[in-house]
């Protein structure tokens, strides 16, 4: 047993190491160096490993610095980025392999020679932040919104780079508030029946900024004269259908019988009869009881259809339209009794305490189906996003 557990110790040394000398032969030189670290923090003396890393840390830093010294000779300020991202990546390289310095290759010491490479991260930070700055104000000179949306996110490197950069915070703000793209939802009623304004705004309460995304804000209330919408979003009711007020009754006859007293039991010839006691015989009496039970019906329904449109502005073209229909039904039963009420069961005593209501007006019949078209409309904008960008 102790055996097996050693083969399978050294298998998973020997897995470990070929998989950073794997790495190193596919030219992935920082995930030979991450993996030949982790592999010496556990066996600082492992040859193969301290091989591996050598040579992969010299042929990375080696391939960072000729590309560098490339992007420096070509001298195009939009090479700053790369140049810093190339930096830091030396930078952190070095500090990922100081961490099992020095090693010990046969008789070689290895401990490289630190590098300070701050300096030159500066340096490019500076030329990074100046060359994305300019860009990005070019960019905002197109008057686009991808171009802004560009712009914004160079301004934000720019940011990084070099914090409070001249004016970049209001380049910021106007890049982000020109790049966005703004939809009003909207309500139609194209139906014969007349809705009150608190309708659109029951039915367009979605929560919009729930369909928000970085670029894309839905708006249910024209918040600003001086915003310039890039989309409408209607929501058409072009049928609005109310049945009239319906009330059906029936009625049905309940009995019940009941205990009323005793009498004696009689013989054939009309005596009262003894038990083996010698006492009368008597026996419960009842009697039975009779109600009418008049149940009333009370139903009213209402249907509306239309649709969600989505429309592009400038230029106008429809993009979308889905349909949505909802429907609600006022239902109330009650009911009156006529006759004796002990006749009834506890249900039907329930019942009969119930009155009539009135009818709900054909507007309050539309607002009862408010929820439901609600979330279709939810449910339609969530999945036409992708049409609003």
């Amino acid at each position: 047993m102790k055996n097996l557990a050693y083969i399978l110790l050294l298998s998973l040394v020997f897995m470990g190491c070929g998989s950073s000398k794997k790495q190193l032969q596919k030219g992935n030189y920082d995930l030979a160096i991450d993996k030949s670290v982790k592999n010496l923090m556990k066996k600082p003396t492992d040859q193969q490993e301290i091989e591996i890393l050598d040579r992969a840390y010299r042929i990375a830093n080696e391939q960072d610095l000729e590309r560098i010294r490339y992007l420096k000779l070509e001298n195009n300020p939009n090479n700053w980025d790369e140049i810093l991202n190339r930096y830091i990546a030396l930078k952190n390289r070095q500090s990922k392999v100081r961490t099992v310095l020095p090693l010990q290759m046969g008789n070689r010491t290895i401990n490289y020679e630190y590098v300070d490479y701050d300096a030159e991260i500066v340096k490019a930070k500076q030329g990074a932040a100046s060359y994305f700055y300019e860009h990005a104000q070019q960019l905002m000179n197109h008057g686009d919104k991808e171009s802004y949306r560009t712009a914004y996110y160079e301004l934000m490197k720019v940011k990084e780079y070099a914090g409070s950069y001249e004016n970049v915070d209001e380049l910021l703000i106007q890049a982000k508030n020109m790049g966005m793209s703004r939809a009003l939802i909207m309500m139609q009623n194209n139906s014969v029946l007349k809705l009150p304004p608190e309708y659109e705004q029951e039915l367009l309460a979605i929560s919009p900024a729930d369909l928000n995304s970085e670029w894309v804000e839905y708006h249910t209330r024209d918040l600003d004269e001086n915003i310039e919408y890039d989309y409408h979003v209607y929501v058409n009711l072009n049928s609005i259908e109310v049945s009239p007020d319906h009330v059906a009754e029936s009625d049905r006859m309940v009995e019940r019988k009941v205990e009323d007293g005793w009498e004696y039991v009689l013989d054939a010839r009309g005596n009262v009869m003894k038990d083996t006691a010698g006492n009368d015989i008597k026996v419960p009496k009842y009697k039975t009881l009779t109600c009418t039970v008049i149940e009333t019906l009370q139903k009213k329904s209402v249907m509306v259809q239309g649709d969600v449109e989505i429309v592009q502005l400038n230029p106008t073209r429809v993009l979308r339209k889905d349909p949505i229909g909802a429907e609600s039904t006022f239902e109330h039963h009650s009911a009156r009794a006529v006759g004796d009420v002990n006749a009834l069961d506890k249900e039907d005593k329930e019942l009969i305490k119930l009155e009539p209501l009135p009818f709900p007006t054909d507007v309050e019949m539309v607002f009862r189906g408010t929820e439901t078209l609600k979330m279709a409309i939810r449910d339609i904008l969530y999945r036409n996003r992708r049409y609003i960008i």
